[in-house]
């Protein structure tokens, strides 16, 4: 959590912009304190993949924005589905792996394998990375 908490404090303070998803009946109170939205901070709800029913690609595009950073709780779903989808749009995908966690570490390794090597066009527009190496 500590390097998230940084990550997430140095896009910040560079102004990008930061958008969180929840899945079911999660909402903002739900995540944890030192990673909370912020006030204004858009929240997409979806299942696995977040832009399946939702407007994050319009709020992407509105920005101009065509890299993105996912990273998050469920390794095998919304980081996986996500990054994919993201990728197959053309967009160039961070995902720092310290950032992304499963119940299971098979899942976060299968996740961190499927994103590098995915066929389709996914593994060359994705880059794994660690948390500290991103810089804005």
């Amino acid at each position: 959590m500590p390097a998230m908490k940084k990550l997430l404090g140095d896009a910040r303070a560079k102004g990008m912009l930061v958008v969180y998803s929840n899945a079911g009946k999660a909402t903002a109170a739900d995540i944890l304190a030192d990673v909370a939205p912020a006030s204004g901070d858009p929240i997409v709800r979806s299942s696995v993949d977040k832009f399946t029913g939702t407007d994050l690609e319009k709020i992407l595009k509105d920005k101009g924005i065509t890299t993105v950073i996912i990273n998050g709780t469920a390794a095998h779903g919304a980081v996986l589905y996500t990054g994919s989808t993201a990728a197959l749009r053309q967009m160039t995908v961070i995902v720092p792996v310290d950032g992304m966690s499963s119940e299971n570490l098979y899942y976060e390794q299968a996740t961190a394998w499927l994103l590098a090597k995915g066929t389709g066009g996914i593994g060359t527009q994705v880059t794994l990375t660690r948390s500290d190496m991103i810089k804005f």
